[in-house]
């Protein structure tokens, strides 16, 4: 299991009902339901993912962030998961709306475009960087909207959504979360994380 995904499952209750959009093989899903006894489903947009999930007993729906999370009622989950995804959806100001539509709480995680490697690669070499997070070539990268973690934040101020917790961490986890300082984070967060909530709720 990733580091991003045991520290997602940190921040959720017990017994939550958790929506996990972009659920890859199910590995969260299936952590969820076995040790904090939640009602897991999720929505995944690559089929062998989904037939593969499906096989496991996993509650695994084929679809995509972009179209289908507008079919679900106001307030049906606790939480809604985006892990590593929101970087690869066409629209994703859109996104985070309708997970907080759908859910009362809405956790996000995603490469940090703004960490110091990446701006030391485009500097020196006027390429668009490469490294373990960020591994495929510019031409064929599912990322089209890589964001920093000021980005996001910015994001969620113009939407008005509560930060209720972050994290910025490294890919591997070896390194302590930097916990109090944002331009830090940005700059040495390989990837971030939020637990976020509407306003008012």
């Amino acid at each position: 299991m990733r580091v991003d995904q045991r520290l997602i499952a940190e921040m959720i209750a017990p017994r939550a009902r958790v929506l996990d959009v972009g659920s890859g093989d199910g590995t969260l899903i299936d952590y969820l339901y076995r040790t904090r006894s939640c009602d897991a489903r999720g929505i995944e947009i690559d089929m062998q993912n989904v037939t593969q999930s499906v096989a496991h007993g996993l509650p695994v729906m084929h679809g995509d962030a972009d179209h289908d999370l507008a079919d679900y009622p106001d307030d049906t989950f606790d939480y809604v998961v985006l892990q590593r995804t929101l970087q690869a959806v066409e629209r994703p100001r859109e996104v985070l709306r309708q997970m907080l539509r759908i859910g009362r709480h809405a956790i996000v995680s995603f490469p940090n475009f703004g960490h110091w490697r990446l701006r030391l690669q485009l500097l020196t070499t006027g390429r668009m960087p490469m490294t373990p997070v960020w591994n495929t070539p510019w031409y064929s990268t599912p990322n089209i909207h890589p964001c920093t973690i000021r980005d996001f934040l910015l994001l969620c101020e113009e939407e008005g959504y509560v930060i209720q917790q972050w994290l910025a961490i490294d890919e591997d986890g070896a390194r302590a979360p930097w916990r109090r300082s944002i331009r830090l984070a940005n700059l040495f967060g390989e990837q971030a994380m939020f637990l976020l909530k509407r306003a008012g709720h």
